[in-house]
């Protein structure tokens, strides 16, 4: 049997990517100190012979690129404009360029309410997989080891 490990050419995320990414999101202070809505977008580890590392990476560089381009920590930070429907006080879709679909997103009240109130949000996108029942505490651990390889990107987004 040939198992071929090369997806066909798409201009934004498939659904089936799209539907594995895990999501985390955090109240958390720009440089300026002030309150900031933070959301964490990463590929869980590989289930298959093609989700090597690497091609996990490409993944997500699609994803970042599906975004509007995002930055590294050394870059200053993009505006990515309005890609945040608020459909509820506990849920978000989250817009790509290229493609039809979003991601719907669990988040607490406070959360959607501090980025009503500020209408703004950090979007981060860890190019290293990461659990999706990753804990607070493991979070914590891959974002300092992430941004300490330069393997994280950014933006800045808005609500519709």
């Amino acid at each position: 049997m040939l198992i071929t490990c090369t997806s066909p050419a798409t201009t934004g995320p498939s659904p089936g990517l799209l539907a594995t990414l895990g999501a985390w999101t955090w109240l958390g202070l720009d440089p300026a100190e002030a309150p900031l809505g933070h959301l964490l977008l990463a590929h869980p580890p590989g289930r298959t012979a093609c989700d090597t590392p690497a091609a996990i990476e490409v993944r997500m560089r699609r994803i970042a690129d599906a975004l509007g381009g995002l930055a590294t920590p050394q870059e200053r930070v993009p505006n990515l404009g309005a890609r945040l429907l608020m459909v509820s006080r506990t849920t978000v879709l989250l817009r790509f360029d290229g493609t039809r679909f979003g991601v719907r997103l669990p988040v607490r009240p406070g959360w959607t309410q501090q980025v009503h109130r500020h209408g703004q949000a950090v979007i981060t996108v860890g190019l290293p997989p990461l659990k999706r029942s990753a804990d607070l505490a493991d979070v914590d651990i891959y974002l300092d080891d992430t941004l300490a390889s330069g393997r994280l990107l950014f933006g800045l987004t808005y609500p519709i």
